[in-house]
């Protein structure tokens, strides 16, 4: 026993693997110093010692992708797993699109894609929208015979979704005979993000008839579809549901179900479920808050924004849209003007084209014309129809015909056959005795054949 206690003194066990060691990393200053070892050791051309280094290099929070690149290009021969390690990092990165030249440099030397590639490629095609290359990938995914593959499947119907090309979603979706509950939400998910709602809650209840119990992420889609479609009586079931199963209101439901109610007119349910939940992020805020103000509750919406600030919540633009259209429903001028004009300073929000939209109707609405149109030709955009039509019908109900001539002639410009603008300054004539005006106006609407565009009729009345 002493000799054997003596010779483990002088022979103590091997140390671990280097490749072991990689994956207790806790940092990249220890990775390198592995990564020198394996170099001086010759380990480095070992495939399973590279790929542990590559992986924590590429995908673990710590990591560095850059030297995840660097380390890659350096292996000869990479395997399945270093291509779609890099690419799944790449999918997920501020450049996406990288994840697809790697995918297209995997082919180019022959090199086949697998089951795992697909899915991770097909999510940097939906990261920017590339259309183009989601149906060539899907052309490959079908050489390769991978077409009935759920992961493979779910990445296609996420990038066909995103893309809103929902009728390839469901091509694809459609085709499988057996359906798992991830590709159900993703088609759902899909149909709601597009605005259609009553495709996504006629998809849901085939779901629940097929035998699938949704899932958080389902209730959160199908919930935001009933905010859109007013489904309040299926939003309700689905809160008893929830509460039912013993689910757990997790932001993302907690805030799907505010936005619901909120949406539907339910102002104080949405209330009370906003203030018990334990965390709520700024999409919850901005779902009470928005929600408040387009029901005409301007008051509650601006004491949110006030809470939120106090709480160091930090507002986005979505917030500023629902705090402005309060202002602009209470006709609250000097408060929206103040908070329009402190985005940028106070909050680091550049303003967009929906804010000066905000303001132009507020001001408009307020009988501040001439004010309106300078913010409005201040915008770095061009102003569009709808914020033309605004500041169109505050011309008419403060009867302000300088001001609607320049806006009719922009109008024309947008939309040379629109039929309503001709009508509200022809009626704004009509009311100042311009008689001659009038004819005029009528005279060309008769020589151009003009006839009424839908959605204009809202200018002739008090908006």
């Amino acid at each position: 026993m002493a000799r054997s206690y003596t010779s483990l003194l002088h022979h103590p066990p091997p140390p671990p693997p280097l490749s072991l060691l990689a994956d207790k990393c806790k940092s990249m200053h220890q990775l390198k110093q592995i990564h020198a070892q394996m170099i001086l050791s010759s380990r480095i051309h070992d495939h399973f010692a590279a790929s542990r280094l590559l992986s924590f290099s590429a995908l673990s929070s710590s990591g560095d992708l850059s030297y995840a690149t660097k380390l890659f290009n350096s292996i000869q021969n990479p395997n399945h797993f270093m291509w779609n390690t890099l690419i799944r990092a790449q999918a997920s990165s501020r450049n996406p699109e990288k994840a697809i030249f790697l995918y297209i440099q995997m082919r180019n030397i022959g090199f086949s894609p697998n089951e795992h590639t697909f899915p991770f490629v097909l999510k940097a095609c939906s990261s920017f929208r590339a259309l183009n290359c989601c149906k060539q990938v899907h052309t490959h995914v079908l050489k390769s015979g991978l077409d009935l593959d759920l992961h493979v499947v779910n990445g296609l119907v996420r990038a066909y979704s995103v893309s809103n090309i929902l009728n390839d979603a469901r091509k694809v979706f459609d085709q499988l005979t057996e359906k798992n509950l991830n590709l159900w939400t993703t088609m759902i998910t899909g149909y709601a993000q597009n605005l259609c709602a009553e495709e996504a809650l006629l998809l849901f209840e085939k779901m629940v008839l097929e035998g699938f119990a949704p899932n958080s992420v389902t209730l959160a889609s199908v919930l935001s579809a009933c905010a859109q479609s007013g489904g309040l009586e299926l939003g309700e079931r689905l809160h008893i549901f929830i509460d039912n199963r013993g689910i757990e209101m997790g932001v993302i439901l907690g805030t799907a179900l505010v936005h619901m109610y909120a949406k539907n007119g339910s102002i104080l349910r949405a209330k009370n479920l906003f203030d018990s939940m334990p965390e709520r992020n700024i999409a919850t805020w901005n779902a009470m808050i928005c929600g408040s103000a387009s029901h005409g509750h301007a008051e509650e919406a601006l004491n949110l924004f006030r809470k939120l600030e106090k709480e160091q919540i930090v507002p986005n633009d979505i917030t500023f849209v629902g705090v402005l259209s309060a202002c602009c429903h209470a006709g609250l001028i000097d408060v929206g003007r103040e908070i329009f004009n402190s985005m940028k300073p106070v909050y680091g929000v550049e303003p967009k084209i929906e804010h000066y939209g905000c303001m132009v109707d507020l001001l408009g609405r307020s009988g501040k014309i001439e004010e309106a149109e300078e913010l409005m030709k201040g915008m770095v955009w061009k102003a569009d129809v709808v914020m033309l039509g605004a500041l169109l019908a505050a011309c008419k109900n403060h009867g302000n015909i300088e001001v609607a001539e320049r806006v009719m002639k922009q109008v024309i410009v947008l939309e040379p056959n629109n039929h309503g603008v001709y009508v509200v300054l022809s009626n704004m004539y009509a009311e100042a005795g311009r008689w001659q005006d009038v004819m005029r106006l009528r005279k060309v609407m008769k020589v151009g054949n003009l006839k009424k565009t839908p959605g204009w009729s809202l200018v002739d009345g008090n908006i």
